[in-house]
């Protein structure tokens, strides 16, 4: 992973405020969302439930309102028929959106080299359904999302997609609620790791995969090898080296070298397609 802040930061916020001023759901949600037009109070975030949310999403809570809406399966309105209740389906739509573009942004800037077809290949993954149901998974969202009878029976039968929606929803409202850079906080620091886990695991996993390539096409094994390395001893960050035949075919950055070198080797394996 790479955390880079840029000058040209203003110039990202500027881009995203304006292209979200100019759409329907902006417009709503100052609406919807203002002291004189609030969604009616469901009241199952209680404090104790909120505290607990805080700390698995890693940002402030203001208004225990949008969360509840976000954590709310339309099959939750069949239960509650007769309240004026919103189900999280049109947070989902602006999340869909806060998460691409945060996403796009992070591996423009963090993998220069690579053509626009290998950056939306790679983005794919990252914003994949498979990706959803990391995040959900690590933030417990089971807990929280509420869901009918037939919701929760389609879950329990392993039904999930509802789950990687609610994750969506989730990121619509860190941005309705706390503004952009606390949902680029959260997707950075929740998501990306996250991700970073599951592109490592068993059919992802990029070092073996290299070796593999590498051993069938010269016979020879990749290697690995820190560059740099930086930030205080708590929270080190590497930036490592593969290199084929002492050539350098990738580079990638993370806060453990295992990680590092998967970036690497992924990168890499996108260099030799």
């Amino acid at each position: 992973m790479i955390f880079l802040e840029r000058p040209n930061e203003n110039i990202f916020q500027t881009v995203y405020n304006g292209i979200f001023k100019l759409t329907p759901f902006k417009k709503h949600s100052k609406q919807k969302y203002s002291k004189k037009a609030e969604p009616k109070k469901f009241g199952f975030l209680t404090i104790e439930k909120k505290e607990q949310l805080k700390l698995c999403l890693g940002v402030n809570i203001k208004s225990s309102l949008i969360f509840e809406q976000a954590l709310t399966h339309r099959s939750y309105l069949q239960v509650r028929i007769k309240e004026e209740l919103d189900s999280n389906e049109r947070l989902e739509f602006l999340g869909d959106s806060v998460l691409s573009l945060i996403i796009t942004d992070y591996l423009f800037e963090n993998y220069p080299d690579l053509s626009e077809g290998e950056l939306t290949v790679l983005r794919t993954k990252y914003v994949s359904k498979k990706a959803l149901l990391k995040v959900a998974e690590a933030l417990n969202l089971k807990d929280y999302i509420l869901l009918g009878n037939s919701a929760q029976k389609a879950l329990k039968d392993g039904s999930d997609s509802l789950l990687a929606d609610a994750v969506e929803a989730i990121i619509a409202a860190i941005y309705i609620d706390s503004g952009l850079e606390k949902a680029k906080y959260f997707i950075l620091n929740k998501f990306v790791p996250a991700i970073a886990i599951s592109l490592s695991e068993k059919n992802d996993n990029f070092k073996s995969i290299l070796l593999q390539k590498t051993q069938q096409q010269y016979q020879v094994f990749p290697t690995y090898k820190v560059i740099e390395e930086s930030g205080p001893a708590h929270e080190k960050e590497f930036l490592i080296g593969v290199y084929i035949n002492d050539e350098l075919y990738g580079t990638g950055k993370g806060h453990s070298k295992k990680e590092a070198e998967q970036f690497a080797a992924q990168y890499a394996l996108e260099i030799l397609k």
